[in-house]
C-alpha cells in the first residue's frame, strides 16, 4: 500500500524536462507578444512623426507663400540722393524684401524680412528675421534670435524670375542683381534628409502687385503689359530637380 500511495504523489508533480518545456513556450509566447507591441508603438510613433513632418511643413510652406506674394516694392536701403534704391535682395540661400508681417508674429507696419538658410547641428535650418522697416537699421535685424521656420534640410535653394533687356521674361536664376525692383516670381527648392518621409511641394509664387513695380520706372509704358500668362507658362514649364 506504501508503494502505491508513493506513485500516486510521484504522478501529480512535474518533471524537470516538463518544466524547462512549459518555461521555452512560455518565452517564445512573450517574446513575440512582445515583438508584436513593438513594431506596434514604433508603427504609431512612425505615424506621429509623419503627422508632425506634415504639419510642419505645409505651415511653413503656406507662411513663405504668402510673404513673398505679399512683398511690398518699398526701398529698404537707399542712398542719400534717392538714386540707388534696395527693394529686393536675393541669392540662392537668402532673400531679403519687405512686406507685412502676421499679428502673431509683428505690429507696426511694413517689415524688413530676411529669409535664409544657415547650417545647424542637423543639416539646414530656415529662419526669418524681421524689424520694422520705419528707421531701419541692419544690425536690429539680428537682435533677437531668428524665427525657426523649418529644419533637417538637405538641400535648398531660391531662384528668381524677372525681366531682360528687352522687357520680357528672363529664364530662371538663382541670384537677383537689380536690388531697385523686385522679381517677378520666386521659387525655392528644398530637399529634407533621409528621415522626413514628406516632400516639400514646389514653391513657384508670383508677385502680387502692380505689374509696373516689376518693370522699369524710367519706362512707366511697361505697367500697362500683363505678364500673368507669361508667368504661369515660365512657372509650369520650371524643370525639377
Amino acid at each position: 500500500m506504501m508503494s502505491a500511495m508513493q506513485t500516486r504523489r510521484q504522478s501529480t508533480g512535474f518533471s524537470l524536462v516538463e518544466m524547462l518545456l512549459a518555461l521555452t513556450l512560455m518565452s517564445m509566447l512573450l517574446a513575440l507578444a512582445y515583438g508584436g507591441l513593438r513594431a506596434s508603438t514604433q508603427a504609431t510613433e512612425r505615424g506621429q512623426k509623419i503627422l508632425d513632418d506634415s504639419n510642419r511643413i505645409r505651415m511653413a510652406h503656406q507662411f513663405v507663400r504668402q510673404q513673398l506674394t505679399q512683398m511690398l516694392p518699398l526701398a529698404f536701403e537707399e542712398d542719400e540722393a534717392g538714386q540707388t534704391r534696395s527693394v529686393f535682395r536675393g541669392e540662392r540661400n537668402r532673400i531679403r524684401y519687405v512686406a507685412q508681417m502676421p499679428g502673431y508674429l509683428g505690429y507696426g507696419g511694413p517689415q524688413v524680412q530676411e529669409l535664409e538658410f544657415v547650417q545647424g547641428e542637423e543639416g539646414l535650418s530656415l529662419v526669418l528675421s524681421h524689424t520694422l522697416l520705419q528707421g531701419f537699421d541692419e544690425q536690429w535685424l539680428y537682435e533677437r534670435e531668428p524665427v525657426l521656420l523649418l529644419d533637417n534640410i538637405q538641400f535648398a535653394e531660391f531662384t528668381f524670375l524677372g525681366l531682360d533687356e528687352n522687357g520680357e521674361m528672363s529664364t530662371w536664376t538663382p541670384s537677383w542683381e537689380d536690388e531697385n525692383q523686385l522679381p517677378a516670381a520666386v521659387g525655392l527648392e528644398i530637399e529634407f534628409a533621409e528621415d522626413v518621409f514628406i516632400q516639400w511641394p514646389m514653391l513657384t509664387t508670383s508677385v502680387r502687385i502692380d505689374p509696373g513695380a516689376v518693370g522699369d520706372p524710367a519706362n512707366p509704358g511697361q505697367a500697362n503689359k500683363d505678364y500673368g500668362a507669361t508667368i504661369r507658362n515660365l512657372m509650369n514649364k520650371r524643370p525639377k530637380q
